[in-house]
């Protein structure tokens, strides 16, 4: 059971750490209406921001989902910590080859680690599971998302 009501993704946080002031978590205003072409503009504009000093409070307040690659970075699993007062926060890391048995034979697979940490006063968990399923099957079938199906 949700114990809340989000009637769209108005915000959208990223995590950014190439900032000198160290982590800055930048979010996206009215990520529901956007496509993934503005969602990738403003996600460079608030990056650019971030880079060179100029990136406001306001800019960074409101979030209340955050999604964070540290995949990025070479990591392979982590727990990402929730940033008050968000709900959530999805850590996506490194795609490797994993061997996987496919049809009785062992072949090398990419494989890529998710985390979901979340408020369980607000998520219970079978959502998260559903939700993580969700991922899952966008990443592995990105037509899923793009198709809407």
């Amino acid at each position: 059971m949700i114990h809340a009501c989000i009637h769209s993704l108005l915000s959208q946080p990223i995590h950014h750490t190439f900032s000198s002031q160290g982590l800055v978590v930048p979010v996206i205003r009215n990520a529901d209406a956007m496509n993934f072409a503005e969602i990738e503009k403003e996600i460079n504009n608030l990056a650019k921001k971030a880079n060179d000093g100029t990136i406001s409070i306001d800019e960074m307040a409101g979030g209340s989902f955050t999604i964070s690659n540290g995949g990025v970075y070479g990591s392979l699993l982590s727990t990402p910590i929730i940033n008050p007062p968000q709900s959530a926060i999805l850590g996506m890391h490194s795609i490797v080859s994993r061997p996987m048995v496919v049809g009785g034979n062992v072949v090398p697979r990419p494989m890529m680690y998710t985390a979901l940490t979340y408020d369980h006063r607000l998520i219970d968990g079978r959502e998260a599971v559903f939700f993580l399923r969700g991922i899952k099957d966008v990443v592995e079938d990105p037509r899923r998302l793009l198709l809407d199906v």
